[in-house]
């Protein structure tokens, strides 16, 4: 069934499982763009980040933020609210990411962060943003337009890793990482796609519960979303060690409706895969038969993260095309936004 269509233009179709069959050409595509982008130094002594970006263009921001979190200079924090933290000065380093450019939530905070004298660095494939970068000067990267903004995560997530390398906030060598995640997914494309679907057919009509090591919860959020987005339905997420210290206690009722989701790695801290075990063992399983585990491939964090982003947004579009709905449409937010723009 491959009737899940984007409108890039009058005479182009592109469908979902193009977007996501893409993924591995997009990171190619992001990485030769932000190698050619040409930054203006700073004589700023950057002492925080603030990544600041919504909805598709914002989550990247959440895995890149826990993904060098071992290796960061600073402290690098995101922000999805209209409001930015008071901490923002011009000592800050302000990454705004709206693929768009016109996201109001977005415009907002880079208003609230320019007027604080902060660094900015603008991630956009257009729109108010790309004008205002060009037109203040700012260090910026645009990528290509044309996509659902969650489709283009391969584009904007590696722009991401540039912007924090030119400022010297990570080491250069999260390039390789990446390369190496890229040849990972393309030699493991036809199992991601083979497992993809049988996991879709276990959460096909079930209400998924998604589970994680803390340190992948950005990874969680995005599947939430891409479940959200492309089979429209709702799930929840929590993350190990957190969800023991509370929701555990809320595991009372038994419903096979319920399928719990175990996104593992071989890093996951060692008490955590303990900790997983004994909730699978002891608890799941008491209130569903329905849980899976995806064990994500790779030698480093970064391969992990692709690896799972690559093969959970295969899932959420095979859940799509079971329920034979359209994987790219989002009218109701498509009806907020105008909503929003009328007041």
């Amino acid at each position: 069934m491959h009737f899940f269509r984007y409108f890039v233009s009058q005479n182009e179709i592109v469908m979902m499982d193009q977007h996501i069959a893409d993924f591995s050409s997009h990171l190619e595509q992001a990485l030769k763009i932000g190698k050619a982008k040409t930054f203006k130094a700073t004589n700023k002594n950057i002492q925080n980040v603030l990544i600041c970006g919504l909805g598709g263009s914002g989550i990247g921001g959440s895995i890149v933020a826990q993904l060098v979190s071992e290796v960061a200079v600073c402290p690098i924090t995101t922000n999805k609210d209209y409001i930015i933290p008071s901490f923002v000065n011009e000592n800050t380093l302000v990454v705004c990411c709206s693929y768009s450019g016109n996201t109001e939530e977005t415009i907002k905070m880079y208003e609230q962060a320019a007027k604080k004298g902060a660094e900015i660095a603008i991630i956009s494939s257009g729109g108010k943003f790309i004008d205002i970068a060009k037109d203040k000067g700012y260090n910026h990267i645009q990528i290509p337009a044309g996509f659902p903004p969650r489709a283009a995560f391969g584009l904007s997530f590696p722009q991401l890793l540039q912007v924090l390398s030119f400022y010297n906030i990570i080491p250069s060598d999260l390039e390789n990482e990446l390369v190496n995640a890229i040849s990972l997914i393309n030699n493991e494309s036809e199992n991601i796609k083979k497992e993809a679907l049988s996991i879709a057919k276990q959460l096909h009509n079930k209400m998924p519960i998604i589970y994680a090591d803390a340190s992948f919860e950005g990874v969680a959020v995005r599947f939430r979303q891409q479940i959200n987005e492309n089979a429209k339905m709702l799930c929840w997420h929590h993350v190990i060690p957190e969800m023991n210290h509370n929701e555990l206690v809320g595991w009372r009722t038994k419903d096979e409706e319920l399928a719990v989701v175990l996104l593992r790695n071989d890093i996951d801290y060692d008490r955590n895969k303990k900790r997983m075990e004994y909730n699978k063992e002891n608890i799941f399983s008491k209130y569903t038969s329905t849980i899976i585990d995806i064990q994500s491939k790779g030698k480093s964090r970064l391969e992990n993260v692709i690896y799972h982003i690559h093969l959970e947004d295969w899932i959420s579009f095979y859940i799509a095309d079971l329920k034979k709905i359209d994987a790219v449409e989002v009218d109701v937010i498509t009806g907020l936004k105008t909503f929003l723009s009328k007041i």
